[in-house]
């Protein structure tokens, strides 16, 4: 069986809409990759949604190096979605934390037992986050790793 990993972002989801869809997936943890696990959204900041997961049987994990630094996330924001992306995949792989970050999920998504992991952050659309270089930095260390969008 091939490894496998999902990735969600929560901007058009209410916490139970993201709980759902997580239960309907099978996912056993969520590893939140936002550089600040802070939300102006009830329900979405690092604590109260690592609760609510916790009642659900989903595990809660905040990962910060694997979230965008503020001044990359500024490229982002305004729309230079190729200058983040760029400077996010230099960031990823030139960074000690970033990268050894990445090795470490890697081996866990590999291993035989691994838990039905997402990686959440806040954009919907998964095209213009950092979720896409992080995935894509992770299947060229896991071969074979199957990536699915909610």
């Amino acid at each position: 069986m091939a490894p496998e990993i999902w990735t969600v972002g929560y901007e058009t989801l209410l916490p139970e809409a993201l709980v759902a869809e997580l239960e309907a997936t099978g996912i056993e943890r969520l590893i939140d990759v936002r550089y600040r696990p802070q939300s102006r959204r009830a329900g979405m900041s690092k604590t109260k949604l690592g609760l609510l997961l916790g009642e659900h049987r989903i595990a809660y994990e905040h990962r910060r190096e694997l979230g965008t630094p503020p001044d990359i996330r500024v490229d982002y924001k305004q729309g230079h979605v190729a200058a983040g992306r760029e400077r996010m995949e230099r960031w990823v792989e030139e960074e000690a934390g970033p990268s050894a970050a990445l090795d470490v999920l890697a081996e866990e998504v590999a291993s035989p037992d691994a838990l039905r992991t997402v990686l959440m952050c806040l954009e919907a659309d998964p095209a213009v986050c950092h979720r896409r270089v992080l995935v894509e930095r992770l299947a060229d260390r896991v071969p074979g790793l199957v990536v699915h969008d909610l």
